[in-house]
């Protein structure tokens, strides 16, 4: 039997069949995925092979396989720092949720988000929530940040999860795609997937005041189907991106601003730290490269930690 990894707890795994059938599953014995140490070895939104077993009285439902992913979207693992965490699969593109404040979504944090996503040619989009809640200067800020990502190549909406502010733009973005949605807690995740499928009732919690972050209300990563036809990952709120297994050598081609300017280096194995005649060096001394996006790439070059904070104009926090 056949069929696609709806929600994953560590241990069971909810399993939908070709006729829509939903199956509690557990995996075989020890189960890995070749060439890749995860803490889960399964993600929602692989496809797996599973069969039914007769243990005395109960059928159970085992998961024997796994089909080849067509990509996936990976982290460092929290606590195990040389493994690493799936969070979904099989993906027609994610979508990032930013929030200038409660809680502060820094730009370190959204450009390795988009450069593990281009490493797993994963298109992304960039929705800036709450801008129901703004003042002007916050919203001129949320502009400039998101004329910045514009000028990268990436699709940025500014949307309110309350108040439902473009978030049919969002929903034609998803039409017959699967999409996951993912961020900070607290960045509205939940309440915007609720406004998109209000039938689903998804369980939303107050922002901490104390210290300004979402409370994790989504324990889980959990594939549903829409009544559009469409589906959608939710996600667990995440407090940092780690990169995981990118050389040096390669990350800039996942800043496609630098990757434009790669020929037009002196040294054809240029990192952009400190070779003469660096074109992506010069760009970012004309302006044409945001600092923030080189601080971040450096940041990724030197394997700062990835607590290092960096705002949108290239300062640190």
């Amino acid at each position: 039997m056949q069929g696609t990894v709806y929600k994953s707890t560590g241990s069971w795994y909810t399993v939908k069949d070709g006729d829509g059938r939903f199956y509690e599953c557990r995996i075989k014995g020890k189960f890995r995925i070749q060439g890749i140490r995860s803490t889960n070895p399964i993600a929602v939104g692989d496809r797996v092979y599973f069969e039914l077993e007769k243990v005395g009285d109960e059928t159970l439902a085992i998961i024997t396989g796994i089909q080849d992913r067509k990509n996936y979207i990976i982290r460092k693992s929290v606590n195990l720092s040389k493994q690493t965490h799936i969070i979904a699969a099989n993906l027609d593109q994610v979508f990032l949720m930013v929030t200038l404040n409660n809680p502060v979504t820094f730009t370190s944090f959204i450009d390795r988000f988009l450069v593990t996503a281009e490493a797993y040619a994963i298109p992304a989009i960039l929705l800036f929530n709450k801008i129901d809640t703004y003042n002007d200067e916050e919203l001129a800020e949320i502009r400039y940040l998101a004329e910045l990502y514009r000028k990268v190549g990436y699709t940025c909406l500014g949307i309110s999860a309350v108040t439902g502010k473009n978030v049919d733009k969002v929903k034609e973005l998803m039409s017959g795609k699967t999409s996951m949605f993912s961020g900070h807690s607290g960045v509205g995740k939940t309440t915007l997937i609720n406004f998109i499928e209000p039938g689903l009732g998804l369980k939303t919690a107050a922002l901490s005041q104390q210290h300004s972050q979402g409370m994790h209300t989504t324990t889980f990563a959990e594939m549903f189907d829409l009544s559009s036809g469409a589906r959608i990952i939710d996600t667990p709120g995440i407090k940092g991106f780690g990169i995981f297994d990118m050389q040096k050598e390669e990350i800039g081609y996942y800043f496609p601003e630098f990757f434009k300017l790669k020929e037009e280096c002196k040294f054809n194995n240029c990192l952009h730290l400190d070779e003469p005649q660096c074109a992506v060096k010069e760009a970012l001394e004309r302006d044409e490269i945001a600092w923030s996006r080189y601080k971040s790439y450096q940041q990724l070059i030197t394997g700062e930690d990835e607590n290092y904070r960096v705002d949108a104009y290239g300062r640190k926090n």
